[in-house]
């Protein structure tokens, strides 16, 4: 009897699974070349001016920030032991936590709400009610749309993987994943790893200028 996982044009689930994290290796690809556009620009206009992107840099939330690197990283964390309990054939304990690691998710994407908010407040946003002068001014409007332009397009992936990794455990919850079938998991946690490792170099950049005792 086929395997009712295993697609008409694939051998095996082996090598289903491997076509589809080659798949997402190569959406991956070309993400990395969209963002390291993005931080190559960044770093040349931060390389020309680096006193006034450190005065701007310190206008944002470390605070909110640094909380949201250990709400990614927890998420992540949750993924990954979620791929190892499908492996065990633990299909409420996956389900449980990747709808955790959603959770997490979505408590990133308030917190990130709140940190816009308060930038609002403090007319920080460019085009809209950016308030600043002197010698900084231009690189303060440079670092700024930068700032809402990365981390836009990176909340937007975030609340794709949301979707993508509640879905993944909606279906885990239903028994749909095995120790031989657990490619979706599999691709899902690679995804949300990635979106992982932009924030962390986005954190880098944005909020670490202009910090250094």
């Amino acid at each position: 009897m086929p395997d009712p996982h295993l697609a008409e044009q694939f051998v095996d689930l082996r090598q289903q699974q491997n076509a589809a994290e080659l798949g997402l290796w190569t959406f991956v690809a070309s993400e990395v070349l969209f963002f390291g556009g993005l931080f190559l620009a960044y770093s040349v206009y931060r390389i020309a001016d680096p006193t006034g992107f450190a005065a701007a840099a310190r206008h944002t939330e470390i605070v909110l920030g640094t909380a949201n690197t250990a709400v990614l990283l927890t998420s992540s964390f949750l993924v990954a032991w979620a791929v190892a309990a499908a492996r065990a054939q633990s299909r409420r304990t996956a389900a449980a936590l990747l709808w955790m690691a959603a959770v997490l998710g979505v408590v990133f994407l308030v917190i990130k709400g709140f940190e816009y908010r308060r930038e609002y407040d403090e007319h920080l946003i460019p085009g809209l009610n950016l308030a600043t002068s002197g010698s900084h001014a231009t690189a303060d409007n440079l670092f700024f749309s930068f700032y809402f332009a990365a981390t836009g397009v990176h909340a937007i992936h975030v609340a794709l993987g949301i979707a993508v990794i509640a879905a993944t455990g909606l279906r885990a919850w239903q028994g749909a994943y095995s120790a031989e079938y657990h490619a979706p998991i599999t691709v899902a946690g690679l995804y949300w790893h990635f979106v992982d490792v932009v924030w962390i170099v986005l954190f880098a950049l944005i909020y670490l200028p202009g910090r250094a005792p």
